[in-house]
């Protein structure tokens, strides 16, 4: 299934860094930034996390909630969160379930092979639940979250 502009989001329930549920209509009014990345603690993902945290106050001011969703568990979850002092929540989808659902899980290159694996994606869910805004493929991490808010703040 693709993720379409202007069509509803994918539903999902996942377990976060605590082990609570979060779903995406627990967010209904609120905009949600649901951003996939590949592993805890590497280099891309770590620079794409910091940027999202560098910029939550700018993300706050207008009502947007920050998810960022990877197939890691929980435990790894919170020492990404601790060590880097990430204040958002992050999700654990080991099965790849909702990844599939978004596009966020397939063939990509790495390193000129191709390979199955998470692509760094972002899909922007209004308030209404429906996508906004959908990168299927992200490819610089670092610059991605201010990538996003940009488009927010122009809304």
């Amino acid at each position: 299934m693709a993720i379409e502009e202007g069509k509803a989001a994918p539903a999902f329930t996942l377990t976060d860094q605590d082990g609570n549920k979060v779903a995406l209509k627990d967010f209904k009014g609120q905009t949600v930034v649901v951003y996939f990345y590949p592993k805890d603690d590497t280099p891309g993902c770590t620079k794409e996390a910091c940027s999202f945290r560098d910029n939550k106050k700018s993300f706050d001011a207008i009502d947007t909630v920050i998810l960022g969703i990877s197939p890691d568990a929980a435990d790894s979850h919170t020492k990404f969160i601790e060590k880097f002092d990430l204040p958002f929540s992050l999700l654990s989808d080991p099965d790849k379930k909702v990844m599939e659902k978004y596009g966020a899980w397939g063939e990509k290159m790495m390193y000129g092979k191709k390979m199955i694996g998470v692509i760094r994606s972002t899909t922007i869910v209004g308030p209404n639940g429906k996508v906004l805004k959908h990168w299927k493929k992200v490819p610089k991490a670092a610059d991605h979250p201010e990538k996003v808010l940009a488009f927010l703040q122009e809304l």
